[in-house]
């Protein structure tokens, strides 16, 4: 056994031992109740909008470890008899009461020696001290503000490993952050934590198109992905609608599902290796470009989604699938959230591996997008539609896939599953159907004061959360989308 494996055989039995003794310890503080947990861009904390209250989280304290002391709670839901359904044994809950939090003693307080360490590291001009702190301090919709003094923008691993190893031997707090496009502020600081922002960290590595393998660093923007690979020939298996912001290392840190979930699954079947620093300044090297690795342990996995409470993701390898030539788009109209259902378990049947997404929102995300947006228009008739579904399929035969998708909707229409709908023509038309599906959180977001929270449910259970909330908040409204069946956003 090499060298190499010894150290992450080491490395992973630290890792599964704390990550055990943090489940059991969370499960025994929540005594019965039924906790939310939430997605950040890059983040390290839930935060429940419900309550006053945030969720601390730190990585470098020798004491603590990488670990965070959970406090999300929906305890409305319990009391109120909607959690009744799903018994605690079946709920994956993370998080404990909610409870006003302090600051830590535990942690030492930023002084000038630790600044002048760190531009020995990094150079006088990636130490942030200045005007740019407000933007790293509160996240993109301005619901939560930190106060951290000190903005640090490594440009290599080797940075973030030493900068990493001080903060641990100082016991100095730290946040990791990406694009800062999360939905509970996962990447803004609880208190004054050190941040550090990998937007230098945005080279291509390499790119293998035989194989369609890509190794980049973690801080490249999502978008520049997509653009590189379209110019290749390739596609990104993920698409969100924060693409000209997110960065790819945030968007692993959370497992983001994204737009092409339906068709390429999550990131934990499209990663194929990363690069991770540890809390003491350690790197681990998993940056695998094989398919199918049996060598050990894949490490991996406890890194995609652990939303850097494990470590600073600093490159990834993914595999990305090759373009192909034929794209359709249809825009749909549902009469109740049944028919919804039974219209996707029918396109799964009926499209089969040409389809590629399949997108849900209600009657209330739709005006709320036409209310507040412009240059946007309900593409299908002026008549009251209770739901609406986008539908893409992406192939190589255009003749084919569209007269496919046509049987499919003919079929659909005579079923009654679908009261009406219209095919895009060309590419602008298309464009705008998808401008409607991801304008719904910058429409809510100028509509006034919004609560986010991404709960994964069954999808025959999805649409019962909205009435029940609906019936609760009275004449408040509570809009929603369904990011296929594996979450719920809800907007109130």
């Amino acid at each position: 056994m090499t060298t190499a494996m010894v150290e992450k055989y080491k490395a992973f039995y630290r890792l599964l031992n704390k990550t055990s003794r943090t489940l059991v310890d969370r499960r025994f503080r929540q005594q019965g109740q039924c906790a939310r947990g939430g997605s950040a861009a890059s983040g390290l904390d839930h935060r429940p909008d419900a309550v006053v209250e945030q969720r601390v989280s730190y990585l470098g304290c020798p004491k603590r470890g990488l670990w965070t002391s959970a406090r999300a709670s929906l305890p409305s839901f319990v009391d109120g008899g909607f959690a009744r359904d799903y018994p605690m044994n079946r709920c994956r809950s993370f998080g404990s009461v909610a409870g006003e939090i302090q600051r830590s003693s535990k942690f030492a307080t930023l002084n000038s020696d630790d600044v002048a360490h760190f531009k020995e590291i990094l150079g006088e001009r990636n130490v942030v001290q200045d005007e740019r702190l407000e933007a790293a301090n509160s996240d993109w919709m301005h619901k939560y503000v930190g106060s951290s003094r000190l903005l640090l923008l490594p440009k290599s691993t080797d940075e973030v490993s030493r900068i990493l190893k001080y903060c641990n031997s100082r016991c100095l707090a730290v946040v990791p952050q990406g694009g800062n496009t999360g939905l509970v502020g996962g990447s803004v600081p609880v208190f004054d934590e050190v941040i550090i922002n990998m937007a230098l960290m945005k080279q291509v590595i390499s790119f293998d198109k035989i194989s369609g393998i890509l190794v980049c660093e973690a801080g490249c923007i999502l978008e520049d992905l997509i653009s590189f690979l379209d110019n290749q020939g390739f596609v990104m298996p993920l698409d969100l609608g924060a693409k000209g912001s997110c960065q790819i290392g945030g968007n692993v840190a959370t497992n983001a599902g994204g737009l092409r979930l339906i068709r390429y699954g999550s990131l934990h079947g499209n990663v194929l290796g990363l690069e991770v620093v540890l809390a003491n300044g350690d790197v681990l090297d998993m940056l695998g470009t094989l398919r199918k690795d049996n060598t050990g342990y894949d490490l991996k996995h406890l890194f995609i989604g652990s939303e850097g409470s494990l470590g600073i993701i600093t490159k990834v390898s993914i595999l990305t699938p090759p373009k192909l030539s034929s794209v359709n788009i249809a825009f749909l109209a549902c009469q109740d959230y049944l028919s919804c259902q039974k219209l996707l378990l029918e396109a799964k049947r009926s499209l089969g591996e040409i389809l590629s997404a399949f997108e849900f929102m209600d009657s209330v995300a739709m005006d709320v997008v036409l209310n507040n947006l412009d240059g946007v228009r309900n593409p299908l008739a002026p008549t009251a539609h209770n739901f609406y579904v986008l539908i893409e399929t992406t192939g190589t035969e255009e003749s084919y896939d569209k007269e496919k998708l046509e049987k499919f909707l003919v079929g659909s229409m005579e079923s009654g599953l679908i009261s009406d709908g219209v095919l895009a023509q060309d590419i602008n038309q298309a464009s705008a159907f998808w401008r409607l599906r991801e304008g719904v959180p910058e429409s809510l977001q100028r509509a006034g004061a919004v609560y986010k929270y991404d709960l994964s449910l069954p999808v025959e259970k999805m649409y019962d959360l909205v009435v029940e909330m609906r019936a609760r908040l009275g004449k408040q409204k509570v809009v929603t989308m369904i990011w296929f069946e594996m979450a719920i956003l809800l907007y109130i």
